[in-house]
């Protein structure tokens, strides 16, 4: 009797609800995650130092104008400006009042335009981030023998490689845009001060807001088409980390390099009516600098945006007239073969 109560008790106890695996969205937001804070470094203070650098040089350059504006004002017992001496410097004020309508969009065009070189640092910052971020992604989990430990995690090769092409093509780029935009904000209170200084209104000649709203959307805007035309850069340099044993800059340069040599040697492309110089343009330096943000300029008409004229529209026309191009979906399909392989590769490749 006891031991068939003690079954009961036993059959009558609650069960433990089964486990749920993780949903895919979330290994990749933890890989995402894991990616960042090892490579914080290079996707987000890197890009925070060139833009920083880039707004000292700004300051330095503005505080010399300064200097030389005073200098000239005391020896020649000030600046005329229509008529008009200023003893202490520069009036703005005396300029901008005679200045007609379309002399002031002139001018605020210019302005967007200087505004927008700001971000040119942090985003030249990215691409050589990129470059080497791809190049040692799956070389130095392998040196370091870290591989051993994330491939008895219940991660397979595809989730951690696509994780870290992510992280090369989406979110160091967002980052970078972020920090980019940063910039031009700061770059815009630097001049606001130079502005006030000289009697100018910097509500009127710089915080345009339809020109910063417009570069910041610019720059937001380019991010997928730098995904797509840097897709088969990273996909090669990805490729040679996960191949190469040792040296995978040497292979991912070289190999392209001697390619290249031996095509314009022999003059191979000469049976397609092609030249060898289309074939460093289009494969060398796509494979090499395609992860350089503005890089994809060179296969595109600019015919837009002529005459010093800088419009957005017309801008953001011509980056997404790219997408046109045949080279950007066939270096995209290369990408993603070669990312592919790069997965097969790190199933199998062991250094011991």
């Amino acid at each position: 009797m006891n031991a068939r109560t003690d079954m009961d008790g036993f059959e009558a106890a609650p069960r433990a609800p089964a486990r749920t695996p993780p949903h895919a969205t979330h290994k990749l937001k933890l890989l995402l995650k894991r990616e960042f804070w090892e490579h914080k470094g290079g996707f987000f203070w890197a890009p925070v130092w060139a833009g920083g650098i880039s707004l000292v040089l700004t300051l330095m350059a503005l505080v010399m104008a300064e200097v030389g504006l005073r200098r000239t004002a005391t020896a020649h017992g000030g600046i005329q400006v229509d008529g008009q001496v200023v003893v202490n410097g520069l009036d703005l004020s005396l300029l901008t009042d005679k200045m007609s309508p379309e002399d002031l969009q002139k001018l605020a065009d210019g302005v967007s335009m200087s505004t927008a070189t700001a971000m040119i640092w942090p985003l030249l910052a990215l691409g050589f981030v990129v470059f080497f971020y791809c190049l040692g992604s799956l070389y130095d989990e392998r040196k370091n023998r870290s591989v051993l430990f994330w491939k008895s995690l219940p991660v397979s090769d595809r989730d951690t490689v696509l994780s870290k092409a992510a992280s090369a093509l989406l979110v160091a780029p967002a980052l970078a845009v972020a920090v980019g935009i940063a910039c031009m904000v700061a770059f815009l209170l630097v001049l606001s001060v130079f502005v006030l200084i000289h009697h100018g209104n910097p509500f009127t000649l710089l915080w345009s807001p339809g020109n910063l709203l417009a570069n910041a959307g610019l720059a937001i805007a380019a991010i997928p088409v730098y995904a797509l035309w840097a897709l088969p850069s990273a996909g090669w340099l990805m490729l040679c980390s996960a191949w190469a044993r040792n040296k995978p800059f040497l292979w991912a340069i070289m190999l392209p390099v001697f390619a290249g040599v031996f095509i314009s040697w022999f003059d191979l492309l000469h049976l397609f009516d092609l030249q060898s110089s289309w074939f460093w343009k289009h494969v060398v330096a796509h494979l090499l600098g395609g992860v350089f943000p503005g890089s994809w300029f060179s296969v595109i008409d600019l015919g837009a945006l002529k005459d010093g004229h800088f419009g957005h529209m017309a801008a953001l026309r011509t980056m997404y007239t790219t997408l046109a191009t045949p080279q950007l979906w066939i270096g995209a399909a290369a990408g993603v073969v070669m990312i592919a392989a790069s997965i097969r590769l790190r199933r199998w490749r062991d250094d011991n």
